[in-house]
C-alpha cells in the first residue's frame, strides 16, 4: 500500500465511499444528505493541511485522510484528522496506516498533540484502533451523537500527545 497526496482527480474514487459512510449517519458529524461539491470542499484540504489517499499496487484508492490544525492562536499547536476506508477494504489496515501516517505528519510538522473532537462512542473499530495508536479519551459528551440505530449515544473527545 502506498500513502501519496491526494489530487482532484481522485474525488471519483473517494466519492463512492465517502458518500456510502457520511449517508448512513453512524460514524461522521457530517450531514448525512451532504452533496459530491460541498463534500470535496470539505474534504480535500490546501496546503498547509493535507488529504491524502492510500493506494493500492494497481493505483485502486482503499482509503483517504484529511489532517490539519485543530485550533488557531495560542493552540495552534495541536493538530487533528479525519479517516475513511472504503468498507470493501475493511479490516486490512488501511486505517492503521493512514492513522499512523497523519501522526508521521503531525510530528514532522512541529504539532505537539493530536486531538479527535468528535469519535462516535459506538464506533468501535475506530476508537480501538485509536486507544491501540496511544490516543486517550479525554471525555464523552453524554448523548452528544444521534446514530441512527442506537440513538443517542455518547461523542468522545480523543487526543495524544507527539
Amino acid at each position: 500500500m502506498l500513502i501519496r497526496e491526494a489530487t482532484t482527480g481522485d474525488w471519483s474514487a473517494i466519492w463512492p465511499f465517502f458518500h456510502e459512510i457520511v449517508a448512513a449517519g453512524e460514524t461522521f458529524t457530517y450531514p448525512t444528505d451532504l452533496g459530491r461539491d460541498e463534500a470535496r470542499d470539505w474534504w480535500l484540504l490546501s496546503p498547509p493541511s493535507r488529504t491524502v489517499v492510500a493506494v493500492d499496487d494497481s493505483g485502486a484508492v482503499l482509503g483517504t485522510a484529511k489532517m490539519n490544525r485543530n485550533h488557531m492562536g495560542n493552540a495552534s499547536h495541536v493538530a487533528s484528522a479525519s479517516y475513511m476506508v472504503d468498507p470493501a477494504y475493511a479490516g486490512r489496515g488501511v486505517g492503521r496506516a493512514l492513522c499512523a501516517y497523519t501522526l508521521e505528519w503531525a510530528r514532522a510538522e512541529g504539532y505537539r498533540v493530536m486531538q479527535f473532537n468528535a469519535v462516535a462512542e459506538t464506533n468501535e473499530r475506530a476508537v480501538g484502533l485509536y486507544r491501540s495508536l496511544g490516543f486517550e479519551v479525554m471525555g464523552t459528551l453524554p448523548e452528544g451523537f444521534r446514530h441512527p440505530a442506537k440513538g443517542y449515544v455518547g461523542l468522545h473527545v480523543m487526543y495524544r500527545t507527539l
